[in-house]
């Protein structure tokens, strides 16, 4: 059931699948949009900052379903470990607009192709007819067994807010072979030609956002 503003209260019960690569950028290469609330740090290692790239397939059965491409930076400081997302796009516009009214995440429109099946996973994303990303993946052996359960704290500042909404994402945990392809002229041109430092695929996942949030 939606609201008067056309988007799910929350919490959103959202299902589906999520591969996710990890990628160390240098601070300098970072465009302006991927600093981080006052006050926090972000992950590094050695003198390169953790960014994690997530393509999410979101499945009917949950509140919305849609496509999804998301940058995550994160961090710490005041509260510990914190994960912000300075760049994402979605192909749903009640996504889009509840993304950013309830928890300060700069939810962007895009178009979305591709292809899952038995692992094996494809995903290219379009903005306004220009390419921007694409991944090949393939899923591997499991990681853990059974079903994780895994935190995820998102810290938001948008338009003068600041937003921290409490989230966990449920799901089975397995290596991954992902290729990426970036736009080197687009908004992700910072990780043309780079390689992940390492992938996992969180599917058969059951996403829970907006637990608990906290507004200023």
């Amino acid at each position: 059931m939606t609201d008067v503003t056309g988007y799910p209260p929350e919490p959103w019960y959202l299902g589906g699948t999520m591969n996710v690569s990890v990628f160390l950028v240098s601070e300098a290469d970072l465009p302006a949009g991927c600093d981080l609330p006052n006050g926090r740090r972000p992950l590094r290692v050695g003198s390169r900052v953790v960014v994690g790239v997530a393509a999410v397939r979101y499945l009917p059965g949950g509140v919305l379903d849609y496509d999804e491409l998301l940058i995550a930076v994160p961090s710490l400081g005041r509260g510990g470990f914190r994960v912000t997302i300075p760049q994402i796009w979605v192909d749903s516009a009640t996504s889009r607009q509840g993304g950013r009214e309830l928890w300060g995440i700069p939810k962007e429109l895009a178009e979305f192709t591709g292809t899952e099946r038995a692992g094996a996973t494809s995903m290219s994303m379009t903005v306004d007819s220009n390419p921007v990303a694409a991944v090949r993946a393939r899923r591997g052996l499991p990681l853990l067994p059974g079903m994780r359960q895994l935190a995820l704290p998102i810290l938001q500042r948008l338009d003068g807010r600041l937003t921290l909404s409490h989230n966990r994402v449920i799901g089975r945990m397995s290596g991954l072979r992902a290729s990426w392809r970036f736009a080197a002229t687009g908004p992700l041109g910072y990780l043309h030609g780079r390689r992940p430092l390492l992938s996992l695929a969180l599917h058969d996942a059951a996403i829970i956002f907006g637990m608990d949030v906290t507004r200023s």
